[in-house]
């Protein structure tokens, strides 16, 4: 990038900054409660036993930390690695009821999916948004199977509707999405769903949950279950960043650990019959030259016969996504050659420009734990609900379910709990629950810092600290140094992966900007936390080597 894109860029930051200071901004300043891990490790010590220890930060533990703390029960969550290191963070940015699942005649999980939908962006609007779907359509067969369809979605969903489905002509089609292949275009199908971003999103529980009264400690692995007789007592788990292993007790436990449930259940049993059949879905992002309107293209169908979207997502567009099975759970699923190709291959035929892999600007992969059935052929066609087994000796695990149902599972495992553990009964508050963050005006939306919602004026307030921290962490991206800082002292980062890849998407949006961006970020990570240049040297080696398996390089 030039000088003048440069300039032009600090003028945009210095800008909002400017404004803030002059006039009272919309969105108001929450009480902040900054989690902590040093305090969280401290809690261990003085906490003889808990109600309930979650096992897992992903979304449904988070969520039932939220609904466990809110109830009043003293929570523990122990995450083994990140908050949504793994599938969390790894979705098609999609808040929905699946569409798809009209097909199948789910309309059970459709109809509890819509309602969750519109709770979700009520509860988090600075994460989370309406978003309009464009279907194309090349037949008035299509045309009017997608309207009675799409129509009967919008019945469904009731009170929580975002918008009405509508049939619109050829020539609206190609004004809401100018690159689409005009040959034979009959019209489309326009249709509203939601958005978010899963992993900021994700943040905000784990402070909501902070904020309600539960701990929260990342890079805590659980290696084993402490048992009194015929009673599971508690949890060994190890301080991964220390090397320390420590011990909790809980009169409950709750498994909520996705893709890798059946890890923890063989710690429990050694016979342990599997229950999640795990799939990966691929993902590949690019510019926001090929969908420059704020609108998503849906592919109702694709050569495997399922639907792929092209989502507009922090200036750039998401692709995706894929379905193949996977024998064995990995942390850093790596996505195969033939799907990135069946991606392009597929959105090039409803484009009349065409994506390369040159254009590719990061690929990423998440697993999906699908509910083990074995008369299924193929994981394509494992429903996406949640199931619940209850241990009567004192562990009640979850797996299964979709982002969009998080609240609702949450709620559902803590009553399985509570009933469990005999814990007083208390009603689950969590349908009104704003999570942190939530802004109480809408006039910023745009602001490159908008996700932050009510915090969006306190992290640029840092900048009073140090004026370098104004300062772009990378030209081309709107991110400043403040945010490294926030993301310290404000929401458990500890690594340079934390920041580039979840408190800030850029490792999802551009591989190779992250990659250039680590060193920046490293740096202050050091200084702020008092660290020494080998662990510098350490954690940019650490995330260069991790960002070049979300880079097309690999797969030249």
């Amino acid at each position: 990038m030039n000088g003048t894109g440069r300039c032009r860029q600090l003028l945009i930051i210095n800008f909002y900054l400017t404004q803030l200071s002059k006039e009272d901004s919309e969105t108001t300043l929450c009480e902040i409660s900054s989690m902590n891990r040093n305090e969280s490790i401290q809690q261990l010590a003085t906490t003889s036993q808990w109600d309930i220890i979650i096992i897992g930060g992903g979304a449904t533990g988070l969520g039932a930390a939220i609904d466990a703390a809110s109830r009043g029960y003293k929570t523990l969550l122990l995450e083994q690695y990140d908050f949504a290191k793994a599938t969390s963070s790894r979705s098609t940015k999609l808040v929905h009821g699946g569409v798809r699942y009209l097909q199948q005649g789910n309309i059970k999980l459709i109809k509890e999916a819509l309602k969750e939908r519109g709770l979700l962006l009520k509860n988090a609007p600075h994460v989370s948004a309406p978003l309009q779907f464009v279907i194309p359509v090349y037949s008035w067969r299509r045309k009017l199977y997608y309207a009675v369809g799409l129509k009967l979605y919008d019945l469904i969903a009731g009170k929580y509707s975002l918008g009405k489905t509508t049939v619109v002509s050829a020539a609206t089609v190609k004004e809401y999405l100018p690159t689409i292949d005009e040959t034979n275009l009959h019209g489309g199908v326009v249709y509203f769903d939601g958005q978010f971003d899963d992993a900021r999103l994700a943040i905000n529980m784990a402070q909501t949950a902070t904020e309600k009264g539960a701990t929260l400690i990342n890079y805590c692995e659980v290696i084993d279950f402490i048992r009194s007789g015929n009673k599971i007592d508690g949890v060994v788990f190890n301080d991964t960043l220390h090397q320390q292993q420590h011990t909790a007790m809980a009169k409950v436990i709750i498994s909520a650990t996705g893709v890798f449930a059946d890890k923890i259940l063989n710690k429990l049993t050694a016979s342990h019959e599997p229950i999640v059949s795990v799939s990966q879905g691929v993902h590949i992002v690019i510019d926001k030259k090929y969908f420059p309107e704020y609108r998503a293209l849906m592919i109702p169908k694709t050569t495997d016969g399922r639907v792929l979207f092209a989502v507009p997502w922090h200036h750039r567009v998401v692709v995706g996504t894929t379905d193949t099975p996977v024998e064995k759970a990995s942390i850093e699923p790596v996505a195969l050659k033939q799907e990135i190709d069946f991606i392009i291959q597929n959105v090039n035929q409803y484009l009349k420009v065409d994506i390369s892999e040159k254009d590719v600007q990061a690929v990423f992969t998440g697993l999906r734990p699908l509910v083990h059935q074995k008369t299924a052929k193929t994981t394509a066609v494992l429903p996406r609900d949640h199931t619940i087994l209850v241990d009567k000796r004192g562990v009640v695990t979850i797996t299964g379910g979709k982002w969009t149902t998080y609240r609702k599972m949450a709620q559902e495992v803590v009553d399985k709990a509570m009933e469990l553990a005999a814990l007083p009964p208390v009603i689950s508050s969590t349908e009104t629950i704003q999570l942190h963050g939530y802004p109480t005006g809408g006039g910023l939306r745009h602001h490159p810092l908008y996700c932050y919602g009510a915090d969006l004026e306190a992290v640029e307030n840092l900048v009073n600290e140090d004026i370098q921290w104004k300062e772009l962490i990378i030209p081309g991206y709107l991110f400043i140094k403040a945010q490294v800082i926030w993301a310290i002292r404000q929401e458990m980062a500890m690594t340079v992966e934390d920041f580039l890849a979840r408190r800030i998407r850029l490792l999802f949006l551009d591989a190779k900007a992250a990659i250039a961006a680590a060193p920046v970020v490293a740096n202050i990570m050091a200084k702020e936390m008092n660290k020494d240049a080998a662990w510098i040297n350490e954690q940019v080696d650490t995330f260069t080597e991790l960002a070049q398996g979300y880079s097309m390089k690999k797969y030249e």
